[in-house]
């Protein structure tokens, strides 16, 4: 098994290429070296950190006397402080192995300094905690303008939502509608001991994370791991057989194949992305499913369609994945609050390019995994008031239009626009 030095001097040059800037999931897919336990120890220090990355940031300005500590250090340090307050490990044992990982890391003159303040943590306790309550950045771990956004955004909810944000997202399954049913798939996980429950609409909700490979029949497309907000999409969608529907922004693919699993329906899936259409693909066939895939931007029709109108409309569109932050920590850090802005340009812009494309009587869903409402509320209202023939629908069934991160799902926006006749 590997030490828990070793995973810190694999996790600190990742944390700090984040901090630098760079995307978490890329450094990740550079490490690709790391494989089996070894990988999944340097995620869960990577992650961690990330999560709390706020307060332990605050936590080396606190303890720290040096006024530019060295970058890959300081991220050292980050990740020790998340191993410590993890309680998985002892506090002796994280400081003598963040003292060898920073030797192994080429920084073996900080070795004092990193000892010096990890020891002082231990130490005083209550001098940081003390230091740090005032700082919101610190207790909420995300960044102020966040916070004011939240805050003025859920003036009862905020606090939630950025609790919710720092947590471990939830498991939850959709069961192939095509291959079993949701009541048969949760006997199923029983009989291989595996603990979980039925949401309402569908969803499973699983007691505890586990690698796809231990759950009965995914390789044969029997589930597919899905969160039990994005599972809102096809159902509010009102799918019949025979429609011709669009996924305008469809990778990785899980709402186009729900979408499949729920009606028999010409589906066109859309990515900008060509090696994210592949995956789109690589998921449909895994489920047995069938669509047309496409790379193409779907604000450009005059290059991909042929010119006859879809019944229904996915447009889940690109924004600041603020409601799945915690599935993607880095979210919070590399997000600039004029981000904003330029996502909602965008989703102005693709909203209207895709209403030219649904056929009179159509239905066309807008959605986001963002809890701002400036991606939300305001963009469709915006569209609403400028777009003749167009009217917001009533949400069929539990999926409410604003869904904030929970236990049980992560944050989701929807909208149901119906096209005049």
């Amino acid at each position: 098994m590997r030490s828990l030095s070793e995973s810190l001097r694999a996790a600190a040059p990742v944390v700090a290429q984040v901090a630098a800037g760079r995307s978490l999931s890329a450094r990740l897919e550079r490490a690709a070296d790391e494989t089996g336990a070894a990988r999944a120890a340097l995620i869960d220090l990577c992650y961690g950190t990330l999560r709390s990355y706020g307060r332990v940031q605050a936590m080396v300005r606190a303890l720290s006397h040096r006024a530019a500590p060295d970058a890959l250090v300081e991220a050292l340090l980050w990740c020790a402080l998340y191993a410590l307050e993890s309680g998985r490990f002892a506090e002796y044992a994280v400081v003598d192995q963040t003292v060898r990982a920073c030797r192994a890391l080429g920084r073996a003159g900080a070795t004092g300094y990193v000892n010096a303040l990890l020891r002082a943590r231990l130490r005083a306790r209550r001098h940081v905690e003390a230091r740090i309550a005032a700082d919101p950045v610190a207790r909420y771990q995300h960044p102020d303008w966040w916070i004011a956004r939240l805050r003025a955004a859920y003036p009862r909810q905020w606090e939630q939502v950025l609790t919710a944000g720092n947590q471990h997202p939830p498991m939850c399954l959709r069961v192939n509608a095509r291959r079993s049913t949701p009541a048969a798939y949760l006997a199923r996980l029983a009989a291989n001991g595996i603990a979980a429950r039925a949401l309402a609409g569908g969803p499973l909700l699983l007691a505890r994370p586990l690698p796809v490979g231990q759950l009965p029949g995914f390789a044969d497309g029997d589930v597919s791991v899905q969160d039990a907000g994005a599972q809102c999409a096809a159902q509010l969608l009102d799918l019949r057989s025979g429609q011709r529907v669009l996924d305008a922004c469809a990778a990785p693919g899980g709402k186009s194949a729900h979408i499949l699993e729920t009606a028999d329906v010409a589906l066109t899936a859309l990515d900008v992305d060509a090696s994210r259409c592949e995956a789109i693909v690589h998921n449909l066939r895994r489920l047995g499913l069938t669509a047309q895939v496409r790379a193409a931007d779907c604000c450009a029709a005059q290059t991909w369609w042929d010119g006859n109108a879809f019944d229904r409309i996915l447009a889940d569109v690109p924004c600041s994945g603020s409601g799945v932050a915690r599935r993607h920590p880095d979210i919070k850090w590399l997000r600039r609050e004029s981000d904003l802005a330029d996502y909602g340009a965008r989703q102005a812009r693709i909203l209207g390019s895709l209403w030219r494309l649904l056929r009179p009587g159509g239905k066309l869903l807008y959605a986001t995994c963002s809890v701002f409402p400036e991606e939300n509320g305001a963009i469709v209202e915006a569209f609403l008031a400028h777009a003749p023939g167009a009217r917001r629908l009533a949400l069929p069934g539990n999926c409410a239009a604003q869904m904030v991160p929970d236990a049980e799902h992560d944050g989701f926006y929807f909208a149901l626009l119906g096209k005049a006749a």
